[in-house]
């Protein structure tokens, strides 16, 4: 398997999820991280081509542009299955639901009150990030809010710095009351910007993220924020991927979306109770 980052929490439940089904199939799993780079990506892709593996599993990396690499396992009729962040290629694939997650997130910072909404996000050449975007945008139009572009970023990795290098000065003027961040970290980031602007969250300014981080739950705010599957997306990454190999010609390639949930915390309601979280 080829993923993004060895050292991420939801990656990590992925990596488990493909390893508990493997280990019940007879199989070994091999990882490749790519660090997000595309350079690293492409050498892994070709390691493991040059290695016959069995079949390949893959998330893209925030660089990745083209999919030549992966096209050589298509060519060669190696099974491949993406999942989370995929390639245009017509294979297997298990996905979220990115702008279902992301509308119901805004949707719920405008039932709470809010009228300014802004949005900070990962780098928009990924699909899971347009998808996410374009959630966003279609729940504030649904609730005849507009957009302020002064507001909105992409950033280049999504982690915690950039929310705060890339939400600077968005609070001073309180010009917005609530706040989408395409991950956990962003929102974090930013929630330190809120901070030091001595305004309050979420009275003044609510949050929402997206990842469900245990860093989230320990945050103060704890954070509202979207949970993603990753054990059972990686469970089912691994069914898929055995399912080509052991059944070549006899399927017929499908993408799986599974189902997310709004974790609902303190940084976008205050009066919530303390609830059992997934």
């Amino acid at each position: 398997m080829i993923i993004p980052q060895i050292a991420h929490e939801f990656f990590g439940l992925i990596v488990r999820g493909i390893e508990d089904f493997a280990f019940t199939e007879g199989y070994n799993v091999i990882i490749c991280s790519t660090h997000e780079m595309y350079e690293r990506e492409v050498s892994d892709a070709k390691a493991l081509l040059t290695g016959r593996v069995d079949g390949l599993l893959a998330c893209v990396s925030k660089e990745t542009r083209d999919f030549e690499h992966f096209k050589e396992f298509e060519e060669r009729a190696i099974p491949l299955v993406f999942f989370d962040c995929a390639g245009p290629i017509n294979t297997d694939k298990v996905v979220i639901d990115d702008f279902d997650a992301a509308h119901a997130a805004t949707k719920h910072l405008a039932e709470q009150g809010c009228r300014h909404i802004g949005y900070v996000g990962g780098p928009i050449s990924l699909q899971i990030n347009q998808d996410r975007f374009a959630g966003y945008k279609k729940a504030l139009e649904e609730h005849g809010l507009s957009t302020d572009e002064r507001y909105i970023t992409h950033c280049i990795t999504g982690d915690f710095e950039e929310g705060i290098d890339n939400t600077k000065g968005w609070f001073m003027q309180q010009s917005i009351d609530g706040l989408f961040a395409g991950t956990d970290m962003l929102a974090i980031g930013a929630m330190k910007n809120i901070k030091k602007a001595g305004l309050k969250i979420p009275e003044e300014v609510a949050v929402v993220g997206f990842s469900n981080w245990f860093v989230s739950k320990l945050y103060e705010p704890a954070l509202t924020t979207v949970n993603q599957p990753g054990y059972e997306m990686g469970y089912k990454a691994a069914e898929l991927v055995i399912d080509q190999i052991e059944k070549p010609q006899t399927r017929k390639f499908e993408t799986v979306v599974l189902k997310t949930e709004l974790v609902l915390r303190q940084s976008s309601n205050k009066s919530l109770k303390v609830i059992d979280e997934p």
